[in-house]
């Protein structure tokens, strides 16, 4: 308990003693005002006493200040006589020349009447007071820069956000003589207020902030260091600025670093970023501006020709012309450039993408992937059949090319049922050699066509005098084994295309493998051996959904056939339940 006096003389020397008292406990801030006022007054007999929970400091964790409404309004709109008026009032430091708007004072006054339950507050009280109307405690080193959105950004990243007016610029200015600081805080997804103003497309803002940058007097390059902020996705203000396709901000933020389209060292590059998007005068702009010296890199382990190639041949050309070497390196999977062009359409043709990749460099043709494939294995699996040609004809011995499981690229195409490819194939004299090579399992093509049922892949193959029918794979069975296998028992058929392989290669004299008949067919229908449960189950819900459309059918067709035109009357009627038309003539034309 301690007296309180009018004077400071009089508070220094009084005596405390044990009086009556009126007790006032503030419980929370809705009694703010009125405990002010209450400490206004020349009453001796007042005790005040604020209570708060206890709480271990230990076992709260420390949130960041939530950024004050009024504070983010005036950076939304980047009325910067606003946010001065805030910032000064804030700390106790009133300003000489200040100079609100009379909207900012209404709402200063409407959001003070708010926070501290006095609905008749005037205006010039919450002016004289900000700091309770701000909810901060008078005094406090707390500053209404420290609070942040939920996005974790600061008033300098809404300012660098939403506009690039003289106001906002202004406003930049005021926060950064505030707390300088801020021009490199991040925010929770690691950019800083550059990088919200170059992916808003502010030029101006953009520039500002560099000067900003260039204002503080470290010793140390500020700008550099800005410029080369990466944030969480490794990415700089330039990748944002090519993400929008602002060929201004590019060109300004390459002016002042050559070296910014080199960051990161490793990921998504800015020209791997721009090419993905087609943006043709950016991808000149870095190349030129960063004197040659750039990254290529790009997500995954690819480099910017992986994206060229999959963006056209103006692209392909430039990336070859500019790094041929791009040609041979390999992303995490093993895919090399070649090995996305073998996959697009049409690329048979003099100039087109994949054409240009193999002039660049031909042994490209020879680098496999992590599972072994070749790009002509790529194009077999696809079925372009005259990249496979283009490939053959530029390296003959392409053909011979074995991945991991053994297979070349005939027996993809047979696997993937690529019919075209395995006809051109047994057609080319050339190719005879590889006719009757085997895969690990020890498969021929003509194994993997009969496995696919695919009578034409058969036929192209079986017309031509070299194909060997009577090899037998790890398993033992040769191509007359493995025919009727795609042949449910019970369900032989002579029109199906397997019964007919079948019977041309009992006609051909195809043989069988070395194991016994009765062995054969014990193997046979235990492979094929289906469970007629299962079965059953596959015909029981196409023949449900037949007799409910069969039932739906014979319904509407006895509603049609009972119905009488006009319908029956209403059972509160005189004659209820009778024909409508009843008694009545009817003319028939």
């Amino acid at each position: 308990m301690a007296s309180r006096s009018s004077t400071d003389d009089t508070k220094e020397n009084a005596v405390q003693v044990s009086v009556d008292a009126k007790l006032t406990v503030a419980a929370g801030r809705g009694n703010c005002q009125q405990l002010k006022d209450l400490l206004s007054t020349e009453d001796s007999k007042t005790m005040l006493v604020v209570m708060a929970p206890s709480i271990q400091a230990s076992t709260v964790k420390s949130l960041p200040e939530v950024m004050s409404p009024l504070l983010l309004s005036s950076a939304c709109s980047g009325a910067w006589q606003d946010l001065e008026f805030l910032l000064n009032r804030g700390h106790g430091q009133p300003h000489p020349s200040m100079n609100s708007s009379t909207k900012f004072h209404d709402l200063l006054t409407a959001y003070g009447s708010h926070s501290c339950g006095d609905k008749g507050a005037s205006m010039q009280k919450a002016s004289d007071d900000v700091e309770a109307l701000l909810n901060l405690p008078s005094g406090s080193t707390v500053s209404l820069l420290d609070g942040v959105t939920i996005e974790g950004g600061t008033a300098l990243h809404v300012v660098a956000t939403y506009g690039e007016s003289d106001g906002f610029l202004r406003s930049a200015d005021i926060i950064h003589s505030k707390a300088s600081h801020l021009l490199f805080v991040r925010n929770k997804n690691g950019d800083t207020p550059l990088h919200c103003a170059a992916r808003a497309g502010m030029s101006r803002m953009v520039r500002h902030l560099i000067t900003l940058a260039r204002g503080e007097n470290t010793g140390v390059n500020r700008v550099k260091e800005l410029l080369e902020i990466e944030n969480s996705l490794k990415e700089t203000a330039l990748h944002q600025a090519v993400r929008i396709g602002n060929n201004d901000i590019v060109k300004l933020l390459m002016e002042e670093n050559s070296e910014l389209a080199s960051f990161p060292k490793d990921g998504t590059s800015p020209l791997y970023l721009a090419i993905l998007l087609e943006e043709d005068i950016i991808v000149e702009t870095l190349y030129n501006a960063s004197h040659m010296k750039l990254s290529y890199s790009g997500k995954n382990g690819q480099n910017a020709l992986h994206a060229a190639v999959l963006r056209g041949t103006e692209l392909t050309k430039k990336l070859l012309e500019w790094n041929s070497d791009l040609t041979i390196q390999r992303d995490e999977n093993g895919s090399t450039p070649l090995h996305f062009a073998a996959a697009l359409a049409q690329q048979s043709q003099r100039g087109s993408i994949c054409w240009q990749v193999l002039e660049a460099n031909s042994a490209a043709l020879y680098q496999s992937d992590c599972n072994g494939l070749f790009p002509i294995h790529v194009a077999a699996s696809v079925g372009e059949s005259g990249t496979v040609t283009m490939f053959l004809n530029k390296s003959p011995s392409s053909a011979g090319l074995q991945d991991s499981m053994g297979r070349t690229f005939l027996h993809v195409a047979a696997e993937k049922r690529k019919v075209r490819i395995v006809s051109s194939a047994c057609r080319n004299q050339s190719l005879l050699w590889i006719l009757n090579i085997q895969d690990n399992d020890g498969n021929t093509a003509l194994h993997l066509a009969i496995q696919a049922r695919s009578l034409r892949m058969f036929c192209a193959l079986l017309g031509n005098r070299q194909t060997h029918l009577n090899l037998s794979n790890n398993m033992g069975q040769t191509p007359l084994d493995i025919s009727p296998y795609g042949v449910p028992p019970g369900f032989f058929d002579e029109q199906n295309s397997e019964a007919k392989i079948h019977f041309a290669l009992t006609v051909v004299n195809a043989r069988s493998g070395g194991s016994r008949r009765d062995h054969f067919e014990e193997n046979y229908t235990r492979q094929l051996k289906y469970d007629e449960t299962e079965q059953l189950e596959k015909l029981k819900e196409p023949t449900q959904t037949l007799c409910i459309g069969v039932a739906l059918v014979a319904t509407a067709t006895f509603t049609v056939t009972f119905a009488l035109p006009g319908g029956y009357r209403a059972d509160e009627h005189i004659n209820g339940g009778t024909p409508t038309l009843a008694g009545r003539l009817v003319e028939f034309t």
